[in-house]
């Protein structure tokens, strides 16, 4: 029999999944001291909205998250962190994907939408899931933990690009790899064109291993890995937008 999961909730700011309207934030404004040591992004931010997507039906009905887990090869047994995880539509997805042996972490930095799959995981009785909340500028993963790091439809809104994915770096154990998906649609747009998706990725010394352009996911799917060297922060070119 599961156990009843206890989760504890501390605050700090506001991400996730996001579906809504276009909004466009400044790229460099109000920086945190930690990420001072990176180069602002050369491009708009867009805004968060809203961290509810409005029908998990609907991207059932597409298979949408069987199809993401598939590409990324999720297994029984993994280690996964679900970066931006909102109220949960692939974290409750990956749980049930890797099983009692696996573990789930899924990440967030607004208090509310992780007070929600807190509920969720509550109610469910969901015990291969723990939460986490992180910084604009660092996702503050345990390191050499996980298989995979999914980053959904949620990487446009990073402020942070560069700080953020050298922060994480550390927490891939070996072998692991970043599974980003996202709309190929202009910059500010609730989208991330792919080149410079691969641009700032490679920036920090990330290698891609893997490309699909998925209409079915609403985008296209990217696998990166760590590259033989972590970029230093002073080393880093931020990627100009097309």
């Amino acid at each position: 029999m599961l156990r009843r999961v206890i989760l504890p909730f501390v605050a700090l700011l506001i991400s996730g999944v996001v579906t809504g309207c276009d909004a466009l934030a400044p790229a460099a404004t109000d920086r945190s001291e930690t990420a001072l040591a990176f180069p602002a992004p050369d491009r708009p931010i867009a805004s968060v909205v809203s961290n509810q997507f409005s029908n998990e039906d609907d991207r059932d009905e597409r298979g949408e998250a069987k199809v993401v887990m598939d590409l990324a090869d999720i297994r029984p047994g993994m280690t996964v962190a679900d970066i931006g995880a909102g109220e949960g539509y692939y974290t409750v997805r990956l749980a049930e994907r890797v099983g009692a042996d696996g573990r789930v972490l899924a990440q967030d930095i607004s208090r509310e939408a992780l007070d929600r799959l807190g509920r969720r995981v509550e109610k469910d009785r969901l015990e291969n899931i723990s939460l986490k909340f992180g910084d604009t500028d660092n996702p503050q993963l345990p390191p050499d933990s996980f298989d995979r790091i999914f980053m959904v439809h949620m990487y446009h809104e990073v402020t942070e690009p560069y700080a953020f994915l050298w922060n994480m770096w550390p927490a891939l154990n070996s072998g692991g790899q970043i599974v980003v998906v996202e709309s190929d649609t202009p910059i500010g747009r609730h989208g991330m064109p792919h080149t410079m998706l691969f641009c700032e990725f490679e920036a920090v010394g990330y290698v891609l291993v893997e490309y699909l352009e998925r209409p079915d996911i609403k985008g296209y799917f990217a696998r990166f890995e760590r590259g033989p060297k972590r970029i230093a922060p002073e080393n880093i070119k931020a990627c100009q937008a097309p």
